[in-house]
């Protein structure tokens, strides 16, 4: 797919993964890559650039050659301060940029249409943010964010002490764009060490 102009990739892996015993999941490996290198593999040729939101020392990331921030809003307010964390990073490093699209690091099947398809149907619709859909479910940290509202959100989290996605894109006229769960849900996510054996049965149904 082309690169979409004006859109910058937002990777979130800035969860404490708790379910998988701490430590980095999306460092974990899936039939000789990590899942971060699948999840790049994919966001890359969609975006004109990409940073990647994680907590801790990011020195452990340095192999991957991306920006590395870490939430800018404390206590692990979960995904939307890593969105909130992709905005402000995409108003002060690339102006240039006037949407961020997330993707999750621990989900390696991410489609490759994702920016393109949330983009289109944003603007057909003249919504104001674009979330992914698949088996009749909001995926929300599969998104189109427009960085103008960066500010709405620091308000948000921090006056307002919201932390669930859906009650802040509520506020907004949300597009749901659906992808097909056939072969697999492109949106299937490691969340457990089992979670493992089930991605690399979808590899060859990907096959």
């Amino acid at each position: 797919m082309p690169i979409e102009n004006g859109v910058c990739g937002l990777l979130l892996a800035g969860g404490q993964s708790r379910r998988m015993g701490g430590g980095d999941k999306c460092l974990r490996d899936l039939a000789g890559q990590t899942l971060l290198s699948r999840v790049i593999s994919c966001a890359k040729p969609q975006v004109e650039g990409l940073v990647l939101n994680a907590n801790g020392n990011p020195a452990r990331f340095e192999d991957y050659q991306l920006p590395v921030v870490a939430d800018v809003f404390e206590g692990f307010a979960g995904p939307l301060a890593g969105i909130l964390t992709g905005l402000e990073w995409t108003l002060a490093n690339r102006p240039d940029c006037k949407w961020i699209a997330s993707f999750a690091c621990d989900a390696p099947f991410a489609p490759s249409d994702l920016v393109s398809r949330l983009l289109e149907a944003v603007k057909e619709e003249k919504g104001d943010l674009g979330v992914a859909v698949s088996g009749q479910r909001d995926q929300p940290v599969f998104g189109l964010w427009p960085v103008s509202l960066a500010a709405d959100l620091r308000k948000a989290l921090a006056d307002e002490e919201v932390r669930k996605v859906d009650v802040w894109t509520a506020r907004y006229k949300l597009v749901r764009v659906e992808w097909s769960t056939e072969p697999v849900d492109p949106f299937f996510n490691v969340n457990r060490s089992e979670d493992l054996d089930a991605a690399e049965a979808n590899l060859s149904r990907l096959s």
